[in-house]
């Protein structure tokens, strides 16, 4: 205690030199006392310890992060310097990206799907899980949190403690898991560790961490150089002092009991092989398990699901190694069951399950916030290109991703070939449609839109808002203000960032002015703005509708191929999107309106063969290259009335036809 109060006083004492001054001050007396408040619930619910040591030689951690703050990087400098790799020509055919191996994460530079690997140290096995840093993908962090018992919290050398920051880190507190700081990118020329500790600190306070989890372990690295030490100026040359600190801080794994009729593990993570068929990824909580061993799967309240391990393994470097037994705290893979489901606790069967365990409670996750209508693809120019187009086929896909996707929902419609598809956020559900056009499907998408709910005590209806925070340049700050303005957000911050002289706005803002809020920012601030958001509360909903875009769409005036005579005529209207030589049909969008409402214009026209000749003959006006949208992109800016088609190889938009007469604004 003695040690907490004399930090609390460095806060209190240092919180007038921070980087920007807050329009608001909390005095460290009240974040004292909600500490103390919330020390013991948060203790209370802590379910990864027991009373016994479960093994000694095993440490299973999570590396936790917002995103962009180098967790990967670190967490692929950890593999290359464990001797997973024969030599150093291996560990460059890796590649620099090694754990993000998924097509989209490396393109997008983000990691979307969590993984788990486990490395030696001087004898240990550290089970190392992944985990993605995007608010959108955030149920990928909070199932990983059930097989781990402390976590690694990687923050940026610069930026400090960012949105995501506080949400993974009050999810691992409120589990009672030991935390780890390592400040990382420590080579950045505009670095201040001094301040991201304090910072760091801070954050544990507010989130009610208690005496143990706010003295938490220092490290200093640079994930991209490889390097690592305990003072900010005295790097070791490899990441030695960071496996040190693993090993003395982070506790081993411990358990209520090792019999083998206390197996209780509970399934966070379901892999898939070709030959083996679906995998259940867990850690032992309680007892052992054995190699062709009678066990059953159960959730509370339900019928047990009876089988045998079919295969077992561990986790064993980047890969998995085949296993006769594993014991309580170790992290598993099965086979053995076709109905495996996420939630599902393993437990023994033996002697008809007679002396078995109760089931675990299962993994609970944020509800989802944004939902979009996945369907048939119905425009004029379908089936052209993929080679999944039904709706039993699209019923089938999205199923199979809830069986690993916990943060997802879908619902049936009342139409037949269109499903309702839940999830955290626009990103969240744009990975999943593309992942389902790389593999070939046709899809017909609808805009985003917010999901409401009705408060039980006051009977009122409210919706999703986000926390936001953006760093621009101090001379975009009012574009930026005013953007937050016109989708009703309040103001909570604003200041300047020491260092790189970013200026830093702070607003709450609901979910549904966030919905094609990004492309508008960074063409406000010319691509300089960083957006930040993280899902903050369910609120009244505010009357009215909040400001869409501004400006109307180009439709094609009929059926046809675009020609180049009619991308001439129609590109003084606004900005086209498609180029000679493509098909389209008639109420499609061909590209964005130079003033509010719709337009259509004729990109199918052609010159007339005449043998008049004109004076002007030479003189050719030159085709304006056609801007590109990316699937993101495409979402952002499709209105209610709009439908996005998805196939393998374009993306079409289209005024919706069930809406056809409903909005005839701008039309000629």
């Amino acid at each position: 205690m003695k040690l907490i109060s004399s930090l609390l006083l460095l806060c209190c004492s240092t919180a007038i030199t921070t980087a920007f001054t807050p329009m608001w001050s909390q005095t460290c007396s009240s974040i004292k006392s909600s500490s103390l408040s919330a020390t013991t619930a948060m203790t209370e619910s802590a379910t990864i310890y027991g009373s016994l040591e479960a093994d000694e030689k095993i440490r299973n951690i999570a590396v936790i992060a917002h995103v962009d703050h180098g967790k990967t990087t670190l967490v692929d400098a950890l593999i290359k310097q464990s001797g997973v790799f024969r030599d150093q020509q291996q560990a460059d055919e890796a590649g620099i990206t090694i754990m993000d191996n998924n097509d989209q994460e490396r393109e997008r530079g983000i990691t979307i799907l969590s993984k788990n690997l486990a490395v030696m140290h001087k004898g240990m096995k550290i089970n190392i899980m992944d985990t993605p840093g995007h608010a959108d993908f955030g149920g990928e962090v909070e199932r990983v949190l059930n097989m781990a018992d402390g976590v690694l919290l990687v923050v940026d050398s610069v930026e400090g403690p960012k949105p995501q920051t506080r949400f993974v880190l009050e999810k691992a507190l409120r589990r009672g898991m030991q935390a780890m700081v390592v400040i990382n990118k420590i080579d950045r020329p505009a670095a201040r560790p001094d301040y991201v500790v304090d910072k760091a600190f801070d954050l544990f306070v507010e989130l009610g961490a208690s005496d143990a989890q706010t003295d938490f372990r220092i490290v200093y690295a640079s994930g991209i150089q490889g390097k690592a030490g305990h003072e900010a100026d005295a790097l070791e040359e490899d990441m030695g002092p960071l496996f040190d600190a693993i090993m003395e801080s982070i506790p081993a794994p411990r358990c209520d009991s090792k019999e083998d009729d206390s197996l209780q593990a509970l399934i966070s993570n379901i892999d898939y092989d070709d030959f083996k068929g679906k995998m259940g990824i867990a850690r032992i909580t309680n007892g052992k398990v054995k190699l062709g061993q009678a066990v059953a799967l159960q959730q509370p309240g339900e019928p047990k699901k009876t089988g045998r391990i079919a295969k077992l393994f561990v986790f064993d470097n980047l890969g998995k190694r085949e296993v006769e037994e594993a014991s309580a705290g170790e992290i598993i893979s099965f086979a053995g069951f076709d109905n495996i489901e996420i939630g599902d606790t393993l437990i023994t069967n033996e002697s008809g399950g007679s002396n078995a365990a109760e089931p675990l409670p299962p993994i609970a996750v944020e509800q989802p916030t944004v939902r979009m209508t996945l369907g048939v693809n119905k425009s004029p120019l379908a089936g052209r290109e993929g080679k999944f187009l039904t709706s039993r086929m699209i019923r089938d896909r999205l199923m199979k991703e809830l069986d690993k996707n916990v943060a997802l929902n879908v619902e049936e419609t009342e139409s037949a070939d269109r499903y309702m598809v839940s999830g955290r956020g626009q990103l969240h559900l744009t990975v999943l449609i593309e992942t389902m056009r790389r593999e070939g499907f046709e899809l017909e998408v609808g805009p985003p839109s917010v999901i409401y709910l009705e408060n039980e005590e006051t009977g009122k209806l409210e919706e999703p808002w986000e926390s936001v925070e953006v760093r621009v340049p101090e001379e975009y700050v009012g574009g930026v203000v005013d953007l937050f303005n016109q989708r009703k957000g309040e103001l909570l911050d604003m200041g300047i960032e020491e260092g790189e002289g970013m200026s830093i706005i702070k607003y709450l803002v609901p979910t549904r002015g966030m919905l094609g809020l990004r492309s508008n920012m960074l063409s406000a601030t010319r691509g300089t703005a960083l957006i930040d958001s993280v899902f903050d509360s369910y609120k009244p909903c505010i009357k009215g509708d909040i400001q869409g875009r501004e400006k109307g769409s180009l439709l094609a005036f009929s059926d046809g191929t675009v020609t180049s005579f009619g991308q001439e005529g129609a590109q003084d209207r606004g900005k086209l999107m498609i180029n000679a030589g493509e098909d389209v049909y008639k109420g499609m969008i061909v590209g964005i309106h130079q003033r509010p409402g719709d337009l259509e214009v004729n990109v199918c026209k052609t010159k007339a063969l005449t043998n008049m000749r004109s004076a002007t003959k030479g003189i050719t006006t030159g085709i304006v290259t056609p801007i590109e949208l990316s699937l993101d992109g495409c979402v952002e800016y499709i209105a209610a009335d709009e439908l996005l088609e998805v196939t393998p190889s374009k993306f079409r938009m289209a005024k919706n036809p069930a809406m056809a007469g409903k909005n005839k604004k701008g039309k000629k």
